[in-house]
């Protein structure tokens, strides 16, 4: 679909000037338009969603706004004057504060500390820490929230620290407050309270930008939308007025009818009189899985559904030897391994890629073709290198499979959106050529576009023989691609079920049903 813009933003429904205004602001890196002339105004006591798929611009155009990259293009107006800030404390100063997907607090301070870090009151030369906890707890109130200031950031879940990152955000008066992705970590209860934490930041005056993948959320919380795609500037929209059809067709450029085309479970069903690739019995480690089953088979696509901390990560970390099993056994092709690190289990022929692709996947500072071949130079060991036409050879040839963008293999990899990131991860591991691919949340964090490429990269492989466990948050999603499934719930395994005719409703039932009832319904259809 192509999208013809004409009016640079609606016609605005507030009538407020607004606090914000970011006007055909473009930034080039090198040969790549990260921006072109792309335009946003945030007014007050609104809720922004700033939407488009990973690589679209919004990171660059956060970065920009708050003094973390140069524009080379274009103004900025906060308040009607005219700024230009260099650095992320000038817009600070300005009163626009960023709480990140990854929190930058100092987790073995205390709640107080962490919220006035820099800004503490002072008394006889010394921090005044009885004023520090009584600012705190007024600014923790305000905003709704039960938490002692005196206690240790470290002890508190990541929902909780989330808010305090937040309350810190307010403290320092921030006009704007800009929220980029704050929910990936959370369950449903926590996502409700830090929406009524930002109900009543929005009747405060606040202008709130909200960067999310979650469309229910967009439509839960926020006001007005502004739609970038490939670094242009889309539309702005409100959201009340705007179907989630329409909606995704704007962010990525084609009918989502695309995307409804994956097949479930691609590949051939697998015969199960065959000898399964990988088998498991009885794998378990105490504190992070009970003794579990599981068998897989060529061109088959197990998914792995349930809820966070149902023992999903952890199995598949036990698969792949980055962590020991207390008893169990695994069986390759029939032959009993031991997997007693990720290094014995590439030489087996399994690859995995982790959940959390920031700390266990991704090298900011090397380039792309690096990271690529990580996984192959690791196999091969590290006085043999790979040859230079080999690296060349490979490296072109898994850009251009997945499409990674930008194209250029000397690009360091930090500076790639999270989508092609994933892309990046998911080359390193097909290079070495694998029998078992292990993904963990392949397709958190990233926009619908990249989804859909991955999930139809997984269709591929397995319809190629390649055999996939599947784990996902989405259940959606472990339903389009896989040909059965595992429930997990409370680090044990709790139901197997071959996805014939299976929807979500049914996998909820069985996460929602006690394990006694489900192994009964099992028994009385055999």
């Amino acid at each position: 679909m192509t999208q013809t813009y004409q009016e640079p933003l609606v016609t605005s429904h507030h009538a407020s000037a607004p606090v914000i205004e970011m006007l055909d602001i473009s930034i080039t890196f090198g040969n790549v338009h990260a921006l072109d002339q792309v335009s946003l105004r945030l007014y007050p006591g609104e809720v922004h969603a700033l939407m488009g798929e990973n690589g679209a611009g919004k990171s660059t155009l956060i970065k920009a706004l708050t003094g973390v990259y140069s524009i080379d293009a274009g103004t900025i107006t906060v308040g009607g004057q005219r700024h230009e800030f260099h650095s992320p404390s000038a817009a600070q100063a300005a009163g626009i504060s960023t709480v990140y997907q990854e929190i930058n607090l100092v987790p073995n301070l205390t709640v107080a500390e962490n919220m006035l870090l820099g800004r503490e009151p002072r008394r006889f030369g010394g921090i005044h820490v009885r004023e520090m906890n009584r600012r705190a707890q007024q600014t923790l109130r305000a905003l709704g929230l039960d938490i002692d200031p005196a206690s240790v950031l470290g002890e508190h879940p990541i929902a909780v620290q989330q808010l305090v990152a937040i309350a810190r955000a307010v403290d320092v008066d921030a006009r704007v407050l800009i929220l980029d992705e704050p929910t990936s970590s959370l369950d449903g209860d926590e996502v409700e309270k830090l929406f009524d934490v930002l109900r009543r930041l929005r009747a405060d005056g606040v202008a709130i930008v909200f960067v999310s993948h979650f469309l229910d959320q967009i439509y839960e919380i926020a006001d007005r939308m502004t739609i970038l795609r490939n670094g242009t500037l889309i539309e702005e929209r409100m959201v009340a007025d705007t179907p989630r059809l329409e909606l995704v067709q704007l962010m990525i450029g084609r009918e989502l009818e695309e995307l409804d085309r994956l097949g479930r479970g691609s590949g051939s069903v697998p015969d199960p009189s065959r000898v399964p690739v990988l088998e498991v019995v009885g794998l378990s480690r105490k504190g992070a899985l009970e003794a579990t089953d599981l068998s897989l088979y060529d061109g088959e696509v197990v998914g792995v559904a349930g809820l966070l901390g149902s023992g999903r990560t952890e199995l598949a970390r036990l698969l792949f030897g980055a962590d020991s099993a207390d008893h169990g056994e695994i069986a390759i092709r029939s032959t009993r391994r031991r997997l007693r690190s990720p290094r014995h289990a590439i030489d087996r022929k399994l690859a995995f890629t982790s959940e959390d692709r920031k700390a266990e996947g991704i090298v900011g500072d090397l380039t792309v073709a690096d990271n690529m071949l990580l996984a192959l130079q690791a196999s091969r060991g590290w006085l043999r290198p790979i040859p230079q036409s080999v690296r060349t050879r490979l490296v072109q040839q898994y850009m251009e499979a997945l499409n990674i963008r930008p194209a250029d293999p000397q690009a360091l990899m930090r500076n790639l959106s999270g989508g092609n990131q994933q892309k990046v991860l998911l080359a390193r591991w097909l290079i070495t050529d694998p029998h078992v691919l292990i993904l963990d949340e392949p397709t958190r964090g990233i926009d619908i576009g990249a989804k859909a490429q991955i999930q139809s990269l997984v269709a591929e492989l397995a319809s190629k023989g390649m055999s996939v466990v599947f784990i996902s948050a989405e259940l959606e999603e472990v339903l389009r691609l896989s040909h059965r499934m595992v429930v997990m719930r409370d680090r044990r395994k709790i139901a197997e079920l071959s996805n014939d005719d299976v929807r979500v409703g049914d996998l909820l039932r069985i996460i929602a049903t006690e394990a006694t009832d489900v192994e009964q319904e099992g028994s009385s259809d055999d």
